[in-house]
């Protein structure tokens, strides 16, 4: 039979799914981030257990699968020294004459609409190891760090 007759199955034409992306690097978390993944896990978990359908259930098991590596692998970051800028911190900067609050979390906790950023994103690097007073260059701007708290951490989930 010639293939230009041959009915092809709608697999053929589907996207490739491939796995989440997991960032480079050690997984350092704080400990609300901890909370978040160990919360992630269970509800994917559900999520696997209530699909009724291959694909939702593949779908979720992707996730799954996901989060529990990133629980498997995190790290607990120490508590940051409270004269200078690491995981766990919360950061007052002043760029550009405006005041701006940050706090430099893990991978998955990052939010930056919330001014949560990762460790390793270029701000937070500029930052890390910085004091009060200290003036870093990040894009060519100055950015002046002018406070340094642990994030308040109660167990709230915030």
């Amino acid at each position: 039979m010639s293939v230009a007759f041959r009915r092809e199955s709608d697999e053929e034409h589907k996207e490739p799914k491939f796995e989440l992306p997991i960032p480079a690097g050690p997984n350092w978390v704080t400990a609300r981030g901890h909370r978040m993944i160990v919360a992630a896990v269970a509800q994917w978990e559900a999520a696997v257990q209530a699909a009724s359908d291959d694909d939702v259930r593949t779908a979720a098991q992707r996730d799954l699968r996901y989060w529990q590596t990133r629980l498997s692998t995190a790290q607990l970051a120490p508590p940051p020294p409270h004269d200078e800028v690491a995981i766990g911190a919360r950061v007052g900067i002043e760029q550009r004459g405006k005041p701006r609050t940050l706090e430099i979390v893990g991978h998955d906790e990052a939010d930056p609409a919330a001014g949560r950023i990762a460790f390793a994103a270029p701000l937070a690097q500029a930052l890390i190891g910085g004091i009060v007073g200290e003036t870093v260059t990040f894009n060519g701007i100055a950015v002046v760090i002018i406070a340094i708290d642990a994030i308040i951490d109660e167990g709230d989930g915030t």
